[in-house]
């Protein structure tokens, strides 16, 4: 056998996100049985993490044990693309070495979330971005997301899905934030991210940009972790993993 590592971009619009679902309707079912399509046996395929329904992906990565030498890298990113939807692409294929893991080789990822931010939402944009038609204060948002890079306990910013235990402490290297016009774009760059916690930090950011909350709340949150919930939860159609990082 051989390992395949696959990064992989799509249109989370019509799928129930990355992970496998009974309805075999996640973005891993479609790439699991183009596999089986194409070797008439079932396989293992492993994710970088999961992406919630609705969200997209510019890179999401993931690997899989094939025969040795059925196919090149390109053969197989062509054979599995044509088993694939077109909301689903592999835009590029390696053979990796057989410790590589998608998921525990990982040191990073990096998100990106698109807020439109104007009073008339264009309709392109719909399912690509969130709508914010009050005014957000671009100063705001910057000092905003520096307050909430660093190292620091997250608890306030994580939705539950049912782990017991689970560390709640991470690092965010940077969110940067860029204006063109309508769109804001705000990228995270962190070592890793709970369930839900950009979408959650991007509701908070916003939340504060818009004057609904002073930039006291999101200390408050950050000295007080779990106490209290950021309860402000951006929606799903805003976000894309943009690139999973490894050495």
């Amino acid at each position: 056998m051989q390992r395949l590592k696959l990064t992989v971009a799509y249109d989370g619009t019509p799928f129930g996100g990355w992970q496998s679902q009974p309805d075999q309707n996640g973005v891993q079912d479609h790439l699991k049985q183009a596999f089986l399509a194409i070797l008439s046996e079932s396989v293992k395929l492993h994710g970088a993490g999961r992406t919630d329904s609705g969200v997209h992906a510019l890179g999401q990565v993931a690997h899989v044990d094939v025969p040795h030498q059925k196919f090149s890298s390109a053969k197989w990113m062509a054979a599995v693309n044509a088993h694939l939807p077109a909301q689903i692409r592999v835009i590029r294929c390696q053979l990796v070495s057989a410790v590589f893991h998608a998921q525990y080789s990982a040191i990073g990822k990096v998100y990106r979330y698109r807020v439109w931010n104007d009073p008339v939402f264009h309709p392109l944009e719909i399912g690509r971005s969130w709508h914010v038609p009050q005014v957000l204060d671009l100063k705001t948002l910057v000092v905003a997301a520096d307050r909430l890079s660093g190292t620091h306990d997250f608890a306030s910013f994580a939705a539950n899905r049912g782990k017991a235990n689970e560390a709640t402490t991470r690092t965010i290297n940077q969110i940067r934030i860029q204006r063109r016009r309508e769109l804001i774009a705000m990228e995270f760059d962190g070592s890793g991210f709970l369930y839900r916690m950009v979408r959650m930090l991007t509701g908070a950011i916003v939340r504060v940009a818009s004057g609904r909350e002073d930039l006291s709340w999101i200390d408050q949150l950050l000295s007080d972790p779990g106490k209290t919930k950021a309860s402000y939860t951006a929606p799903a159609e805003g976000l894309y993993l943009v690139r999973v990082k490894y050495r």
